[in-house]
């Protein structure tokens, strides 16, 4: 959710702050603001609501001196309406000598707040921060020495947060701290830095630090310690980010979207390199961590995940519980711990998320891991909280996905399930070796096949653009189409703020039936002829059906499927390919449909209102 930066050392602190908050704005935010301390130790501050130019704005019409220290805050509101007074950063004590910015709540900010109220304390904001702000500044006059006053607060805070503070007294240090939110240190030479993530700073830095749970961070131009929240020194461990800031830029596409959607064949290939061999064989040795035994004693599987990566793990459920035999459910994150779930030692946790961030998800892993569970993640972001808690993890090595419709992470997440699918297969010996590596060669071809989807979707930009004036638009899909009919409602959701659903094809008679009426655009990922068991002659039946009651169809179909022709206004090919794997090229169809009818709209792609891209809050 919010985009936090920090610096300290030789370059213009305002410049380092505002490249890096302008490459954490994919992350979601309706303010922004800095703070520096200016060499003669004057603590200056700018903050606005709204977009980052805004905040540029002011600091043209105010400017701030140069300087060599400071953070710089991006909020998505938790509370507090989005103001000019509540953006971070916030001061504290009566002479605001000190700044502060904070990802994530304070969950007994309200009793704090009591507290300080009754020793006389004033408010400039409606936010929990402003609270750490105050009782921040409060402990240091007591104690005269920041990192002890820094840490004696944060101990007391609970919920989920990341702080970072300066004050004018000790100005060349940056103190961060952080639990159940993210934070990386990045590592230069006479300088570092401080990130929510990588993207913060990795235009001046490839080398990086994550910062582990419950551990605060006192930063300087020439030194970084670590040390636990109890005082006890961290030893930290460093390692290389593997792109650089090209990557997070549009390179000339219309938006970061695009871009991404154009990236799909490349981060499809990527997550396949050096798992799959030139025959089909499967090879995950990142997943060492997990034991042959483990694998053959696991009785059930269960995925957790948020949005768009739920819908990666249904389609996964599919490939896992057919090539593996295992049975497999998928939960919601947020639901899944409140619920007293049945988790034994056997049970393996696949916890799935682009940032490695997301609270909701971190802490159902951290439950069953609680019941002696084993996780296995899929992530995106190297050094991400998720893959450093679970017991093992296959990198998607999407590259930064910065608009926050995702796109590319979801055909990544899928490809990686499909391999663990395989993986699982072949070491509980549930799949012959010729059907394991036909089916490996198989997967090899996607890279090559969603190329060819890309390079024709005309039809999907035209049909976006003609529906801008849509009001509702239906999904329909079955087996593995059926996560790709939810998935492209939530695009259309998130992008153009219709209305939209995904529905099981088969269920349509079960009520959904009655949403049709004259005109009703229904888009129908139709599945494959080719298969003996094919659902193809009922999904043509469900077409039937809608377009008998007025419906508009839209059909995404394999190519040569001319039946399906007879019965849709429309229809969007896809090349062939093993049917288990086709949900890599039906979703792309509905990406572009959404992405143009968003666009025709006059819409932001790449910022829908009131979504962030990396939730960091339950």
């Amino acid at each position: 959710m919010c985009g936090i930066v920090g610096y300290v050392g030789p370059k213009s602190s305002l410049e380092v702050l505002l490249g890096g908050l302008r490459r954490l704005e994919y992350r979601g935010y309706d303010s922004a603001g800095v703070s520096i301390i200016a060499p003669g130790g004057q603590l200056e501050t700018r903050k606005k609501a709204g977009k980052l130019d805004n905040l540029i704005a002011e600091i043209t019409s105010h400017p701030l001196p140069i300087a060599n220290i400071g953070i710089g805050h991006t909020r998505w509101a938790t509370h507090g309406a989005p103001t000019d007074g509540n953006a971070h950063p916030h001061l504290g004590g009566p002479t605001s000598k000190l700044s502060l910015i904070h990802n994530g709540i304070i969950e007994n900010f309200s009793e704090l707040k009591a507290e300080l109220l009754a020793l006389g304390t004033k408010f400039n904001s409606e936010t929990d921060s402003e609270v750490a702000a105050h009782l921040i500044a409060r402990e240091f006059d007591k104690t005269g020495d920041l990192p002890t006053a820094f840490a004696n607060v944060v101990q007391r805070l609970h919920g989920a947060f990341t702080i970072l503070v300066i004050h004018e007294d000790q100005p060349d240090v940056v103190l961060a701290a952080r639990r159940n939110a993210p934070l990386v240190i990045g590592l230069g030479d006479g300088e570092n830095f401080l990130g929510s993530d990588v993207a913060a700073f990795v235009e001046h830095t490839k080398r990086a630090i994550s910062v582990g749970q419950d551990e605060i961070v006192i930063l300087r131009a020439d030194s970084i310690e670590i040390r636990t929240f109890d005082g006890v020194p961290v030893i930290p461990v460093e390692f290389t980010v593997d792109w650089d800031a090209s990557a997070a830029s549009k390179g000339g596409w219309s938006s970061f979207m695009a871009k991404e959607i154009a990236d799909q064949p490349q981060a499809v290939a990527d997550t396949l390199m050096g798992r799959l061999n030139s025959d089909g064989s499967v090879r995950l040795s990142e997943i060492d961590g997990l034991s042959a035994d483990d694998i053959l004693n696991i009785d059930r599987i269960i995925m957790v995940a948020c949005g768009t990566a739920s819908y990666a793990c249904d389609v996964a459920k599919y490939a896992i519980e057919k090539y593996s035999r295992i049975p497999v459910q998928v939960e919601l994150s947020h639901e899944f711990r409140y619920r007293d779930p049945i988790v034994t030692k056997n049970t393996l946790i696949v916890a799935v998320s682009q940032s490695g961030e997301t609270m909701d998800t971190l802490m159902a892993t951290r439950y069953a891991k609680e019941q002696g569970a084993k996780v296995l993640a899929i992530c995106n972001t190297q050094g991400a909280t998720l893959a450093r808690e679970s017991d093992a993890v296959i990198y998607t090595h999407a590259g930064p996905e910065v608009a926050v419709a995702s796109t590319k992470a979801l055909t990544a997440q899928i490809t990686a399930g499909f391999l663990l699918a395989l993986f699982l297969g072949a070491g509980r010996k549930q799949l012959a070796t010729d059907e394991l590596h036909g089916l490996g060669r198989q997967l090899l071809k996607m890279p090559a096949l969603v190329t060819e989807v890309i390079n024709n979707l005309d039809l999907a930009r035209q049909l976006g653009k003609d529906m801008a004036n849509a009001k509702s638009v239906l999904f329909l899909g079955r087996n593995v189409g059926f996560p790709i009919a939810m998935e492209g409602a939530l695009k259309l959701k998130e992008l153009a703020y219709i209305h939209a659903e995904g529905f099981a094809a088969g269920e349509l008679k079960h009520g959904p039936i009655a949403l049709i009426e004259e005109g009703q655009p229904v888009i129908v990922i139709v599945p494959s002829q080719r298969d003996a068991d094919s659902l193809h002659p009922k999904v043509i039946s469900n077409i039937q059906e809608i377009r008998a009651r007025g419906a508009k169809v839209i059909a995404v179909a394999e190519a040569g499927d001319t039946e399906v022709a007879q019965y849709a206004e429309h229809v969007i090919y896809v090349p062939k390919s093993q049917s288990m794997f086709a949900p890599i090229l039906t979703v792309i169809p509905l990406q572009v449909f959404a992405l143009e009818l968003s666009t025709a709209k006059g819409l932001d792609v790449d910022q829908p209102r009131n979504l962030a891209k990396s939730v960091t809050v339950e």
